[in-house]
């Protein structure tokens, strides 16, 4: 049988995800929808692999599939992404930048008297409510 593009098992071997993750990424969206041979085997474009490397690479720096997904459909459109990706990174600095105040908050903490009606532990408690305020600002 003669195809044009992957298996499976091809390409979860070929960018090193596991099936699953392809199935996810073809219902999200994100992959093309495979096609099937007569057998019902799916078959992936010959660019899938470019796809799901990218995917990794966008979680690495800690794009989710959603936000993925927004990724691959603008460029799908012909238009290119990178204008909407700026921002979206901009996005992230800002809510990295909120996250470290409130780990400082934590590490800041631990030199004050602890608190006796902390339900787990006084230092996160404490620091949680300076925390959502950050974060509350950036729109999340």
């Amino acid at each position: 049988m003669a195809r044009d593009g992957l298996l499976v098992g091809e390409l979860a071997k070929r960018t090193g995800v596991t099936r699953k993750a392809l199935r996810i990424y073809e219902a999200g969206n994100i992959l093309a929808p495979a096609r099937r041979t007569r057998a019902g085997y799916r078959v992936y474009d010959p660019d899938a692999p470019g796809i799901v490397a990218f995917v990794k690479h966008a979680q690495s720096l800690g794009f989710r599939l959603e936000e993925i997904r927004e990724i691959v459909a603008i460029r799908r459109s012909g238009r290119v992404p990178c204008p909407h990706v700026k921002s979206m990174v901009h996005q992230k600095l800002a809510d990295v930048e909120a996250l470290r105040r409130g780990l400082r908050a934590v590490l800041r903490s631990w030199g004050s008297r602890r608190d006796p009606s902390a339900v787990v532990c006084p230092h996160i408690e404490a620091a949680g409510s300076t925390n959502r305020k950050e974060v509350s600002k950036h729109g999340r």
